[in-house]
């Protein structure tokens, strides 16, 4: 398989299934992580690799006729390599066209890129989409062999993130060092800030609109992270998937999936804490009112995706406060209105606009 993103967390987790089950990884790719991308390359021996720099290309211990830049790299990798599966782990919008590219090679994809679905959800329908996401394999777990006509609800869970136990008053102090803090998972900075301000929920339940084709979904906070989702049923009846916070399981879901070899410690039920659920605070996590405007015209994923990139990575920078990256959201959507893509080239037309109106450029 094909492993775009294979220095972050999912990446990370990804090529330790991929070293169990005596998987054949043909191509590698980081963006500037270049130390621990040449660890990779020793032991997986991949046919090709790409990087986000061209400069930093004398610094990757590999065939430089076979190493490749940036988002074209990417893109002739996938044309050059006859492998049907591509784990596209790639943070942010700069996943949106490996999607593309893949669907249009009729490759699978195991999607951790979120975003993908988020901003051009409506582009990739026919694609053959496996998510990664512990909350979307969870339903995809839940849902098999599932009649959708007798499903009244879907619901995935968040921890709260690092700011669950404060109140909205406290929000105002805080800094990137505490919000990387996240009490569950290790993952990527802006995954972990998304967390942290409800953004990532918001995106999931569009994500898992476009994948489930359902349009009743909710989520819920579960501060231990152990029920991933639920699906309630019309007769009253309600089913969950419980499992440890590992990411491992959901990824192992998606690309082996007839896979009867352990993966993570089970869960003891006899000793398992009482399990509490909570309403997310739309005062407290203002970015989640959106979940309804959203659902109702998916062109919106394209203005709220694209002002919260700027914006967290403005706040990892130092260069905005916390509650800023809200205020930048509400405010692209007051400039911005109601978008009504058609082209796919609209898309990241109103990325860049999005970006260069936060930035005063306007």
């Amino acid at each position: 398989m094909i492993v775009f993103g294979s220095t972050g967390s999912i990446g990370q987790n990804t090529l330790l299934l991929a070293r169990k089950f005596k998987t054949k990884i043909s191509a590698l790719s980081c963006n500037q992580n270049i130390k621990l991308l040449n660890k990779q390359i020793e032991e997986f021996k991949p046919s090709f690799v790409c990087i986000g720099k061209n400069a930093d290309k004398s610094l990757v211990k590999f065939n430089k006729s076979r190493i490749f830049t940036d988002q074209e790299g990417l893109e002739q990798i996938l044309e050059l390599c006859d492998d049907e599966l591509v784990v596209n782990a790639i943070v942010g919008f700069a996943g949106l066209r490996t999607s593309l590219k893949a669907k249009a090679l009729n490759k699978s994809i195991a999607l951790a890129n979120k975003e993908s679905l988020v901003v051009a959800g409506k582009f990739l329908q026919d694609a053959r989409i496996t998510p990664i996401d512990s909350e979307h394999a969870a339903l995809n777990f839940l849902l098999k062999n599932q009649d959708k006509k007798s499903i009244s609800r879907l619901i995935i869970t968040a921890s709260g993130g690092a700011f669950f136990k404060l109140k909205s008053k406290d929000l105002k102090k805080v800094d990137a060092k505490m919000a990387l803090r996240h009490p569950n998972w290790s993952m990527g900075a802006k995954i972990t800030i998304d967390s942290a301000t409800m953004a990532n929920k918001l995106f999931e339940i569009i994500e898992a609109y476009h994948l489930f084709k359902l349009k009743n979904i909710d989520a819920l906070i579960e501060p231990s992270s152990i029920i991933h989702a639920l699906c309630e049923f019309k007769d009253g009846g309600v089913s969950a998937y419980l499992s440890v916070a590992d990411m491992k399981l959901a990824i192992s879901q998606a690309l082996f999936m007839k896979n009867e070899q352990k993966i993570t410690k089970t869960l003891d039920i006899v000793k398992l804490a009482s399990l509490k659920f909570h309403k997310i605070s739309v005062k407290k996590y203002p970015i989640f009112s959106l979940k309804k405007p959203l659902l109702d015209n998916v062109d919106l994923g394209v203005l709220i995706n694209s002002a919260n990139d700027f914006k967290v990575q403005e706040f990892l920078n130092g260069k905005c406060k916390f509650l800023d990256i809200q205020r930048g959201i509400f405010k692209s959507l007051d400039h911005f209105g109601e978008p009504k893509i058609k082209e796919l080239a609209e898309i990241f037309e109103l990325h860049l606009r999005v970006k260069e109106f936060l930035k005063g450029k306007h």
